[in-house]
Order: structure tokens, then C-alpha cells, then sequence
């Protein structure tokens, strides 16, 4: 079965002058070859509700989402047929695309004030397909729905120990959601918002929690200055920190999601964020579509 799997690994770093510290790192890029990372834990429960019928499921993204390509997976593996809004205009073409396409997915372009609009509006989607039944189902941008929550909590009953910091790339924020309804209070949780102009993710982390039905959890803060320019942007310096890193550790990392995490991480190092015995755990969300994005 798809979901039927072995908990990931949680690798220790010894502390070097790369990182100035010793550091966990819960590998998920290691739980699955090709539905990969936070996005295999985010669709674990919805596709699980969905086993025992085949609709086709719909979500969004872009040219080079972790998301497309893992769902794109995950419903050829599943038996489920696949339909991507992709943001841009017809004719744009990625590596990731294709790789979608070759598993069945329909890719459907939409243009960007359609695409905002199915991030405001839970129901914009239905005016891109042509049935109006429960044919199909919606998979929300990221596949962060309540019901994903579920599937990240669980990484931290994985957990050799309960760590005092863990730090987790955000990008919509349900990652982070779900990894503290799985401390249920301990500990804390620092994330590295990828975008710009991210302080409203912490309404995000609300809703996704009460939609859930977990505690309004608070033990977090959100980084917001970390992003390196934005969502997708990878200055010189932060993809050579990227392949140094990398080799350092022979652990990938690409530089539009965990690529800004480490790079974080040893800033906040540097800096004297951390005490001297608190044990500090980042996960490695997997997601390596990113890095197909940049040639260097």
C-alpha cells in the first residue's frame, strides 16, 4: 500500500564550524522515493478517505511544485486520476510538468488573478472543470487541509526523543500545524517562512488548527526575514551554501525550501539563538523539485 511505510530516519550532525552545533535532522526526504516528504504525511489521511472510491482529484500549483509532482505520484501508485491548475500561461513547460503528464496528470493552465482566486475562494475551482458532482475532489495548494495535519503529527511520535527546538520550512504553514499538534505543547517550534510578507501565516497555523480540532497551540515563532528575496528566489550565495552544505553532510538540500531552513539555522547559530543544552532538530521536508529549477 502507499501509505504503508517505515518511519524516516532522524540523522545527528556532529557540530562543525559549518554549523557551529550539533544538530538532528529528521530526514522525510528518505520516506518515500518520489511522493516525497511533508507532502507524503499531508496526503496520507485525505487520500486514505478517498480509497474506496476514484475521483478525480484536483489541486494547484506551479511549474515546479513539490505538491503536483507528489500528488501526480501518488494517484497514479493509488488508482486516482489527477487534474493540475497550474499558474502561467499555456506553453510553459518544466521538468516537473513533465513528470506529471507521464503519470496522467491534466495539466490545466489558469492566469494569475484566476490563480489568486482560487486561493481566496474554497469553491473557485469548480469553474475550472466541467462536472458539478462529487466527481471530483479538491486538494487544497500545498495539500494543506485540515485533515493533513493528521499525517505530519505523527512525525513526532517518530521522534527518538522530544526535542527543545524543532525547525521546519513554511510555505503555507500546515507543516508547522501539524508538527505541533504532535508535541501537544512541548518543546518549540521555529519556522523559516519562505515567501515574503509571510506574517499572515500565523492566522493560517490558526485555522488549520481549529479547523483540525487541535488546541490553539502558540509555542512557535515565525522567522519572516529568511527568505532570500521571496518564494523560488536563490541568490548566488544561498545555492553555493546549498552545495556546500550538501557535501558537507551528503545530505541534498535544495534552495527553495530546506535550503533556506539550514541556511537559517546557522544564522540563528551564529547569532546565540540557541542555549547551550537545548537539542535542536530541523526537518528535512523533502521536496526536491526546486532544485531542478536552477542550473548552476
Amino acid at each position: 500500500m502507499l501509505f504503508s511505510y517505515l518511519p524516516s530516519p532522524c540523522q545527528r550532525l556532529e557540530s562543525t564550524s559549518f554549523l557551529g552545533r550539533e544538530v538532528w535532522v529528521k530526514r522525510d526526504d528518505l520516506l518515500h522515493a518520489e511522493v516525497s516528504g511533508n507532502k507524503f504525511r499531508k496526503l496520507k489521511y485525505p487520500l486514505l478517505a478517498l480509497q474506496e472510491r476514484k475521483p478525480t482529484l484536483v489541486t494547484m500549483g506551479g511549474p515546479w511544485s513539490n505538491h503536483l509532482h507528489a500528488l501526480a505520484h501518488a494517484g497514479a501508485l493509488g488508482g486516482w486520476p489527477t487534474m493540475g491548475l497550474m499558474r502561467g500561461a499555456a506553453g510553459v513547460e518544466s521538468a516537473t510538468l513533465d513528470d506529471c503528464r507521464r503519470l496522467g496528470m491534466q495539466i490545466q493552465f489558469v492566469s494569475r488573478d484566476d490563480y489568486r482566486q482560487l486561493r481566496d475562494d474554497p469553491q473557485a475551482w469548480r469553474q475550472h472543470i466541467a462536472a458539478d458532482d462529487d466527481s471530483h475532489v479538491w486538494l487544497p495548494e500545498g495539500g494543506s487541509a485540515p485533515a493533513a495535519l493528521r499525517g505530519v503529527a505523527e512525525l513526532v511520535d517518530e521522534l527518538p526523543f522530544i526535542p527543545e527546538v524543532i525547525m521546519v520550512a513554511c510555505g503555507t504553514g500546515a507543516t508547522l500545524a501539524g508538527i505541533l499538534a504532535g508535541l501537544q505543547g512541548r518543546g518549540r517550534v521555529i519556522g523559516i517562512a519562505v515567501l515574503k510578507n509571510a506574517g499572515y501565516l500565523h492566522q493560517e497555523i490558526a485555522r488549520l488548527l481549529q479547523e483540525a480540532g487541535y488546541p490553539a497551540y502558540r509555542n512557535y515563532e515565525l522567522i519572516t526575514d529568511a527568505h532570500h528575496g521571496g518564494y523560488g528566489k536563490a541568490p548566488p550565495e544561498l545555492r553555493q551554501f546549498c552545495r556546500e552544505f550538501s557535501k558537507e553532510f551528503e545530505i541534498p538540500i535544495e534552495p527553495v525550501y530546506t535550503g533556506k531552513l539550514f541556511h537559517a539555522l546557522r544564522n540563528m547559530q551564529q547569532a546565540h539563538a540557541f542555549r547551550a543544552d537545548e537539542r535542536v532538530l530541523a526537518v528535512h521536508t523533502g521536496g526536491m523539485q526546486g532544485a531542478r529549477g536552477f542550473v548552476d
